[in-house]
């Protein structure tokens, strides 16, 4: 399962983030997020877990372009600016990634899981060097497609997360 999460960012002066004036999701304008649901539908926060938080609230401010919300003590944060809440929560390299017994140990190194980010950008050469100048790791260069362009990077705890511009019809260009 991948949980996309769309920015309302845009390359605004250089070295800065402002917001998108729509949303390329499908292409057509949506109201102000990129993706609007009802009311009533599910609502999603995101937990990141990392092993150092100050360093987290660095990288999710200067390389994605996120403001710290509400704090937490010292074993959480809150960084908004997003369609969802991403929590970054402080949880030590080694530590049980669950209870029980049979838990493996978190670490932090580059690993691989079915659930990542992607952030949508207006531009996403610029964004991906935000990224990297931040700490990203660049691991595939962006690729150009029929609904857009993106590029692979990890942060610096090992999560995978893609850079996403898309295309004026967005993914609509591929839909059935």
């Amino acid at each position: 399962m991948e949980i996309g999460i769309a920015c309302r960012c845009g390359r605004g002066r250089e070295g800065e983030w402002s917001p998108a004036r729509r949303s390329r999701v499908s292409g057509r304008r949506r109201s102000g997020h990129a993706m609007t649901a009802p009311e009533d539908s599910l609502q999603v926060l995101i937990n990141v877990d990392v092993s150092d938080l100050q360093e987290a609230i660095r990288f999710y401010s200067e390389g994605i372009g996120l403001r710290v919300g509400r704090r937490f003590g010292e074993s959480g944060v809150e960084m908004i600016g997003a369609s969802s809440a991403i929590f970054l929560l402080a949880k030590p390299d080694g530590s049980p990634a669950f209870p029980g017994e049979a838990a493996p140990p978190r670490s932090y190194r580059r690993h691989w899981t079915p659930v990542h980010l992607d952030f949508l950008c207006a531009d996403v050469e610029g964004a991906v060097e935000r990224a990297r100048a931040a700490g990203a790791i660049l691991e595939k260069p962006v690729a150009r497609h029929a609904w857009g362009s993106i590029a692979l990077l990890s942060d610096p705890f090992g999560h995978g997360f893609c850079l996403i511009q898309l295309t004026e019809r967005g993914y609509d260009a591929v839909a059935t």
